[in-house]
């Protein structure tokens, strides 16, 4: 960071944070306000599906006139993703007044497709609202509070709270955990089995195009779906149900509610108005060939999905030797071939830049 004698008001640095997605196994599903969650929703963080960011800034706190913004996607424009950002950017300035005397140059870039049913809002929102926190700590001469960038990123997508942390993370109020918030997400590890941090998650691109519905449209979606109130009860007592079975170790209850928590998702998907569905064939196949192996073979390898097509293969490191003969079997569903070798993380790191 450099300053001048002349004016200490304006200083100018670069910084950059790569941000992990993360796998929710209760779905946050239905929002209301500004971006509060219509249910508590608990994720694993990954570690190879992430974003990197990186923010070069100027700050001059005798502005006068309007701060440039520019957004870039992995060095190009990008028409769309821009669009977003700035809009982003706009919107927090309420709880983030410091956006009005900054000059941003922001890049980011992926380590998986995009809008493909893989959170990339997530990894992609939290790390520019952890490199949006860190300017303003040094501006400010403090120390970096990651629940304030777990609050702007929940701003940006509702889901990117939950990449500020890892590697077992709650957003949403809920009566079994006092500490959960809607405002930010929490770590959440008390008394969780050790075996739940050797998770691996196969992820199985069965599509890599850009989903049909959005999340947020579909998000929307739900104020007027007959099965809301249903759907948000059932995210409560699932919530209950799965920290009580992590505790006791208890893979079998686990799986069971992380794979009705993919399908409801999905159900809840079809039973809005209008109706849609993100599954492919192929979706479906590879979910019957999990349930056939496991069944046969009596190996805790579990599914879950996102809000599209793409499937996230669950299982504990101790069996990963057993299940590398399935996961290249459900390799003929995926497009081209691609399975992205995922596993549990521990959150996100600042990058030197």
């Amino acid at each position: 960071m450099s300053g001048t004698s002349e004016s200490k008001a304006k200083v100018s640095g670069k910084v950059g944070w790569k941000s992990p997605s993360n796998i929710a196994l209760v779905k946050y599903w239905g929002k209301h306000g500004r971006q509060y969650p219509s249910n508590p929703s608990v994720s694993f963080t990954l570690s190879n599906a992430f974003t990197e960011t990186t923010v070069e800034y100027v700050h001059d706190e005798n502005r006068k006139d309007r701060p440039s913004w520019r957004f870039t996607f992995e060095g190009k424009e990008k028409p769309a993703f821009e669009k977003k950002i700035l809009a982003y950017l706009n919107g927090i300035a309420d709880v983030y007044p410091l956006i009005a005397q900054l000059d941003l140059t922001i890049d980011s870039a992926n380590t998986f497709p995009h809008s493909s049913g893989i959170a990339s809002s997530a990894s992609a929102m939290s790390a520019l609202a952890l490199c949006l926190e860190d300017i303003a700590a040094s501006v400010e001469d403090r120390t970096m509070d990651y629940q304030i960038a777990s609050h702007l990123a929940r701003l940006g997508s509702g889901s990117a709270s939950r990449s500020v942390y890892g590697p077992l993370v709650i957003w949403g109020e809920s009566g079994d955990v006092s500490s959960a918030s809607q405002d930010h997400a929490i770590p959440y590890d008390e008394g969780i089995d050790p075996i739940f941090e050797t998770f691996h998650d196969d992820i199985l691109i069965i599509s890599a195009q850009e989903k049909a519905v959005s999340s947020r449209a579909g998000h929307a979606l739900m104020d007027g779906n007959p099965y809301a109130q249903s759907r948000f009860d059932q995210a409560h007592r699932h919530l209950s149900e799965i920290l009580a079975a992590m505790k006791k170790g208890d893979l079998q209850t686990f799986g069971t509610i992380v794979e009705k928590e993919a399908l409801t998702l999905h159900a809840l998907m079809m039973a809005s108005d209008p109706p849609y569905m993100l599954m492919e064939p192929a979706t479906l196949s590879a979910i019957r060939m999990i349930q056939n192996f496991r069944q046969a073979k009596g190996i805790p390898v579990y599914f879950t999905l996102d809000a599209g097509p793409n499937i996230h293969l669950l299982y504990p490191a101790e069996v990963s030797v057993a299940v590398a003969g399935l996961v290249e079997d459900l390799r003929t569903f995926c497009a081209e071939g691609v399975v992205i070798n995922d596993k549990v993380g521990s959150g996100p790191s600042k990058l030197s830049v």
